[in-house]
């Protein structure tokens, strides 16, 4: 990487591969499962679990130029990219949906971001929803006056960002039967399944309402490799009313983990994880004898 202050992105010393534990837990033990914990979240301090493994490929793509990205108000991605931008002396961009926000004090994640060096760029929502579009994607550009821009998109998923994440397939390898994981844009299990040696799958949990997601990882996957990889299925049942939403059930069950293992759980994407294991666990879904590996992917946001 050039154009940096830095030496690219080995100066940032992730720790890589991340550490894989066994868990002691009875509800899981009854039923013959191993419980595995794939500790991303270990990764690096501050571009935390598959966040590391996503934006890698696209930072060193980026040479030294502006990265433009897009989230939410709430985005774990783009709080992964400024402080990226931060550690590398890269210029990077937030594209945040929703203009009312430009009028409002910045939540503490925006205002992350916004410390870490991030410049924001707040759009309506029929714009957001557009931002794919190469015509509203090369108006954002020109207003945010960065048109020879790397862009990331919303999620960090893309083909570059895929294939990065077929490092945590091979990482796995044959320690584990199935290798489970939160999704929100898909890109993290397009790659783990790529990853995934033959015998093994992939299980994704959606943290997002709507039966969409399927089709976007095949996408994925002919972007990033030309066709399907892997054997990888998603349950939907899980997301718990939407992103970000949560429930009493889904509260008290991460409590209790938390105090079972010692493990601060983060809300939005590993407890919807952790929960949809032992139910799918406690309905038979795994043969007795399987080692179950359930990839950590962030922790909570202080």
């Amino acid at each position: 990487m050039t154009g940096t202050d830095t030496r690219g992105l080995a100066a940032l010393r992730p720790r890589l591969p991340s550490p894989l534990r066994e868990v002691a837990d009875g509800r899981f033990e009854r039923h013959g499962v191993r419980l595995l914990l794939k500790r991303d979240d270990l990764i690096h301090p501050e571009l935390v679990g598959n966040k590391w493994r996503k934006l890698a490929p696209n930072l060193d793509a980026a040479d030294g130029r502006t990265v433009v990205t897009f989230g939410g108000a709430y985005s774990n991605h783009l709080r992964a990219t400024a402080a990226a931008g931060r550690l590398l002396g890269l210029p990077t961009v937030g594209v945040v949906r929703g203009q009312e926000l430009a009028e409002l004090p910045l939540n503490p994640s925006l205002a992350r971001c916004a410390a870490d060096g991030m410049r924001l760029h707040f759009v309506d929502r029929s714009t957001y929803r557009r931002k794919a579009q190469p015509e509203t994607l090369a108006a954002l550009l020109r207003a945010v006056e960065s048109e020879d821009a790397v862009v990331v998109p919303e999620g960090g998923s893309n083909a570059r960002a895929v294939r990065g994440c077929r490092a945590l397939g091979e990482e796995l390898g044959e320690h584990a039967d199935v290798a489970a994981l939160a999704c929100g844009t898909g890109g993290t299990l397009a790659g783990l399944a790529a990853g995934l040696p033959a015998g093994r799958r992939a299980l994704g949990i959606p943290v997002l309402k709507g039966g969409f997601l399927a089709d976007d990882i095949r996408r994925l996957q002919e972007r990033a490799f030309g066709g399907r990889r892997g054997t990888w299925s998603l349950d939907d049942r899980f997301h718990h009313g939407g992103y970000a939403r949560t429930t009493p059930a889904l509260d008290a069950f991460a409590d209790d983990f938390e105090q079972r293992h010692g493990l601060a759980v983060e809300r939005v994407y590993v407890a919807k994880l952790l929960y949809a294991l032992l139910a799918l666990t406690e309905e038979g879904a795994f043969p007795r004898g399987t080692a179950l590996a359930a990839v950590v992917t962030g922790r909570p946001f202080p």
